[in-house]
């Protein structure tokens, strides 16, 4: 049987309790996964982000390098899902520590998947 080493980590996480208008300004989003992305060392290739309307949600991704980071917001709730898929020298735990700062969330749900590693 031959070793075969991971293609990257996948952190999937549930943010609970996110207060203040933040969740629902697209500006705000990106400027946190574009931070989130730069702590963990990874390369940004492109961003984009769209709100769905005044004091709804945003949906967003910021492309990397090393693959990519994306959120998507209920500010109604107070919940936000953040998707953080790198491989390489990258950092995952890094962005996903700096948004958990910025948002100050009340709970989270963290799932650590290594990706590309056979069942």
């Amino acid at each position: 049987m031959s070793a075969h080493h991971s293609s990257g980590v996948h952190l999937i996480a549930d943010l609970h309790g996110v207060a203040g208008g933040g969740l629902a300004d697209p500006a705000a989003m990106e400027q946190v996964l574009r931070e989130a992305a730069l702590a963990a060392g990874a390369h940004i290739v492109y961003s984009h982000f769209h709100p769905f309307g005044p004091g709804q949600g945003v949906t967003g991704v910021v492309l990397l390098a090393e693959s990519h980071i994306s959120i998507h917001t209920w500010p109604e709730s107070g919940f936000a899902a953040v998707d953080i898929f790198m491989c390489g020298n990258a950092e995952p735990q890094r962005a996903l520590d700096l948004i958990r700062n910025a948002l100050a969330p009340t709970a989270i749900n963290v799932r650590n998947i290594a990706r590309g590693t056979p069942e």
